[in-house]
């Protein structure tokens, strides 16, 4: 099982799940982080880390949100490991709760 970033965390990108990651599964976009599925050993630590709340269980996935398992293990072939918590976006608490935030996704 793996741990998955959902929509919420599109342009919030707060990154204090980042730190408390055993295993450095997190890799970093332009307004967004992902999960590698295949680094992540299900330790929990992340999740209640997002104060955005963007971060669960591909068992626990909200309605509407399963998509976001294949975008983050297609994303983490791209995209850079990050093991520090960097700055979020100047605007990260304005997007905070916006529904419909995959339109806004950078790659």
């Amino acid at each position: 099982m793996t741990f998955v970033v959902t929509e919420n965390c599109i342009r919030c990108k707060y990154m204090d799940c980042v730190e408390v990651c055993p295993v450095d599964c997190f890799h970093e976009g332009p307004n967004f982080l992902v999960i590698d599925p295949e680094e992540c050993i299900d330790c929990t630590l992340c999740e209640p880390e997002c104060p955005a709340e963007a971060i669960f269980s591909e068992e626990d996935l909200p309605e509407g949100q399963e998509h976001f398992l294949k975008l983050n293990e297609e994303l983490t072939a791209d995209w850079p490991v990050i093991t520090e918590k960097g700055d979020s976006p100047p605007d990260a608490e304005e997007w905070d709760g916006v529904p419909d935030k995959l339109q806004y996704l950078e790659r």
